[in-house]
């Protein structure tokens, strides 16, 4: 009996240092640093203990806006904020919300890609404001220092765009032509497929495929890339809707932000859709094909994400 019992404690340690050998370690998230992060991006924040987040706000003091006739002061949702928490290693997560109006969203946008932050949403909160205010969401995960300073450039580029003209803007620079003349052969070629023809106007349609509630559906159903041209060929417009999959719109968005394409919404159109597709909707002004061949960058590097 008492060796029986010797060989089932000795099991019973083996099991044991197996099972604290093979363990998966304690994850050691490292503290932030909130006076570094305070220095980089110029603004006072606070810490929560609770969930281990330290957040730096600016509230848009600078234009007084209303929403249905209302001052609306920053308490009222019109005040920005980036978010930061430890993540793996070394590194952290942002996440954030910048009050934009109309004419700050496109340059902020592009500034915030190029200093290596995620945009991962782009929308209104109010009807009836006075001027109209969109927020841009933006994200990151990486080097604390660097993604507090991409925040710092996106803010100051705010502030540059204001101090340079305190009225917001009424409309994107180059006029738009009253008749439409649009040649479809060339824009054709560029996308490399057929398109519709309308009153001398152009679209081309790219659909995709999904399913949701165990049914496919795909391009009659909404789930596609357009983008229609008006105008004449020196002097155009492009309107359009742009479908990609999550992983996929960064790159989407830095390809149309570099061919000059005005982003002007990023949201979803489904829920419970496999798998999950984001859309944008985007407007530009130019020649015309040089404006397809913009969004046509944009569709190859869409594809390109996929590729080994």
């Amino acid at each position: 009996m008492q060796a029986a019992k010797q060989v089932v404690l000795a099991v019973s340690c083996i099991i044991g240092a197996c099972t604290i050998a093979t363990a998966a370690p304690v994850e050691r998230r490292v503290a932030l640093d909130t006076t570094r992060l305070e220095q980089i991006t110029g603004l006072k924040g606070s810490i929560s203990e609770a969930e281990n987040v330290f957040k730096v706000s600016k509230p848009r003091t600078d234009v007084p806006i209303k929403v249905d006739g209302a001052a609306m002061p920053p308490f009222m949702g019109l005040t920005s904020w980036a978010a930061f928490t430890p993540a793996h290693g070394h590194q952290v997560m942002l996440m954030g919300d910048t009050v934009l109006l109309e004419d700050e969203v496109n340059p902020a946008m592009s500034v915030a890609l190029e200093a290596g932050l995620d945009v991962t949403a782009l929308h209104n909160h109010f009807f009836f404001d006075q001027p109209r205010v969109y927020f841009m969401h933006i994200g990151g995960m990486g080097n604390p220092d660097q993604l507090a300073a991409g925040v710092k450039k996106l803010y100051d580029k705010i502030a540059e765009i204001r101090a340079a003209n305190p009225s917001v803007g009424s409309g994107f620079s180059g006029a738009i032509p009253h008749e439409n003349a649009i040649s479809a052969a060339p824009l054709e070629t560029v996308f490399g497929k057929k398109g519709q023809a309308s009153n001398g106007m152009f679209k081309v349609v790219i659909g995709a495929k999904g399913t949701m509630h165990g049914v496919t559906f795909g391009n009659e159903m909404g789930l596609n890339t357009w983008a229609a041209f008006a105008g004449t060929d020196d002097s155009a417009i492009v309107d359009g809707d742009f479908a990609m999959r999550e992983e996929e719109l960064q790159v989407v968005l830095k390809a149309m932000r570099s061919g000059g394409i005005n982003i002007v919404a990023i949201h979803q159109h489904m829920t419970n859709e496999q798998p999950r597709y984001m859309f944008l909707h985007y407007w530009g002004k130019g020649k015309a094909t040089e404006l397809a061949a913009s969004i046509k960058k944009a569709l190859d590097a869409q594809a390109g994400v996929h590729k080994p």
